[in-house]
C-alpha cells in the first residue's frame, strides 16, 4: 500500500522560509510523478509544482521563484522548499501521485491522483 507523509510546516513570518518534506512508501518511487498541492479552507486547490520521474518541474506563476521542488529517489523523499512566504502562500499542503509513470497534467487534474498525502499546514504571518 502506497503511503504518502508530509512534515515540515509550521508558522513563519512572511519573507521567511519552510522545507516541506514527504516520504514515500509502497510503490517504486523513481517511476512517479509527484506533486504538492495546497488548499484554503472553502477554496479550490491548487496545484503548486510538480516533478516527474524524470525529474523535469513546473511551478505555478504564484510560486514561480520562490518554491523549488525537488526529490530524491535514494531517500524515496519529495521536497518543497519554499522562500520568500507571503501571507497568501497560507494553506494545508499536500503531496499527491498519480500511477507510475503517469504524468502529472495543468491545471490540477484532482482525479488523476492516486495517492494524497494527510497534509501539513503552512501559516504565514505579515
Amino acid at each position: 500500500q502506497v503511503q504518502l507523509v508530509e512534515s515540515g510546516g509550521g508558522s513563519v513570518q512572511a519573507g521567511g522560509s519552510l522545507r516541506l518534506s514527504c516520504s514515500v512508501s509502497g510503490n517504486t518511487f523513481s517511476r512517479s510523478a509527484l506533486a504538492w498541492i495546497r488548499q484554503v479552507l472553502g477554496k479550490e486547490r491548487e496545484l503548486v509544482a510538480s516533478i516527474g520521474y524524470t525529474g523535469i518541474a513546473r511551478y505555478a506563476e504564484s510560486v514561480k521563484g520562490r518554491f523549488t521542488i525537488s526529490r530524491d529517489n535514494a531517500k524515496n523523499t519529495l521536497y518543497l522548499q519554499m522562500n520568500s512566504l507571503k501571507p497568501e502562500d497560507t494553506a494545508m499542503y499536500y503531496c499527491a501521485a498519480p500511477p507510475q509513470f503517469k504524468s502529472i497534467s495543468w491545471p490540477l487534474r484532482a482525479y488523476e491522483f492516486d495517492y494524497w498525502g494527510q497534509g501539513t499546514q503552512v501559516t504565514v504571518s505579515s
